[in-house]
């Protein structure tokens, strides 16, 4: 049995769908679907059953589980703007380390998520060999806290974390404000014909001249199965592409995956946002494709012009 936190998410219900398509239906998703449309990222996908956070945690206390090949461990408040830290703290860190000591006691493969946000405003690079970072915000903060309680209590060899970066891809919708700027995009094209980014607040950087690696689910779920299928891989990876692009080429690629004329405004940045922005993000990614050397990433056009066509399109004709 695979055990799957976060299956109903974002990215969760991704890996559950690479999951199936790989033959795996004995997956157990930890989840909780409350009253919106996260349900909507389960149908057509096959799984044992689907149980709550709070249900899993007082399972995992009473060790009631078997046969537990590997916990796949994505369940988290992603939410970068979040400022509630006791809640933070007990999501993401206090959970992710019951997950963890479970998974270790019953010998289970353990992959989790981490977060690229662990890098802060970038100054001391992207390397995941790095340590000693300052995350510019809560929830980067709560990340960071869960990879240094892995490598204080040595099991950064026994399992592996993942440094999301910038993902975006289908089941994304139910993330609202949080979801992907592809996502926003189109849905703004769609409503306005424009789209709108933040201007500048760095000298360095032209309006929308802002740089992420962007990188597309569907590529983070072939390395999340080609690591569940690798035991001897282990330790904190990046999960990017390793090519930063700008904000101006993300939206100027959806426009052209609808062939319509590219059309952006910019507005001021919130001032919450201001000293809290990264205006630069890139992977190191030498680390990984050394660990493995046939992970290959969707150019950012074709990726965007594939969630366009495939998924978003199909998505706002059944609005």
């Amino acid at each position: 049995m695979i055990i799957l936190t976060g299956g109903a998410g974002f990215i969760g219900s991704n890996v559950l769908a690479a999951l199936n398509a790989a033959g795996r239906r004995d997956v157990l998703v930890v989840d909780s679907l409350g009253t919106g449309d996260k349900w909507k990222n389960l149908v057509g996908r096959s799984f044992l059953d689907i149980v709550s956070k709070q249900e899993f945690r007082d399972r995992m206390a009473l060790e009631e589980f078997d046969g537990v090949e590997a916990v796949i461990h994505m369940g988290a408040c992603s939410a970068t703007t979040e400022r509630n830290a006791d809640y933070l703290l007990d999501n993401n860190f206090r959970y992710s380390v019951d997950v963890a000591e479970f998974a270790m006691t019953v010998g289970a493969r353990f992959i989790y998520a981490s977060s690229a946000a662990t890098y802060g405003n970038g100054s001391r690079g992207y390397s995941d060999d790095t340590t000693d970072l300052q995350p510019l915000n809560m929830y980067g903060y709560s990340k960071h806290l869960f990879d240094d309680w892995i490598r204080r209590n040595g099991y950064e060899q026994n399992c592996v974390g993942l440094k999301f970066f910038n993902v975006f891809g289908p089941n994304e919708e139910h993330k609202a404000d949080m979801r992907s700027m592809v996502s926003k995009s189109y849905r703004q094209i769609m409503q306005t014909g424009r789209v709108s980014l933040f201007r500048s607040s760095h000298p360095d950087y032209a309006d929308g001249g802002q740089m992420r690696d962007f990188i597309y689910v569907k590529d983070c779920c072939s390395v999340i199965l080609e690591l569940l299928g690798n035991p001897s891989i282990n330790g904190l990876y990046n999960l990017g592409t390793g090519v930063p692009r700008t904000w101006n080429d993300l939206v100027a690629a959806v426009f052209a995956a609808l062939q319509v004329p590219c059309a952006i405004d910019y507005v001021d940045m919130p001032a919450t946002l201001v000293g809290q922005y990264q205006n630069y993000t890139c992977a190191s990614v030498d680390k990984l494709t050394s660990a493995l050397p046939r992970a290959t990433f969707t150019p950012l056009e074709d990726a965007i012009a594939d969630y366009v066509s495939n998924y978003l399109s199909k998505e706002w004709s059944n609005l």
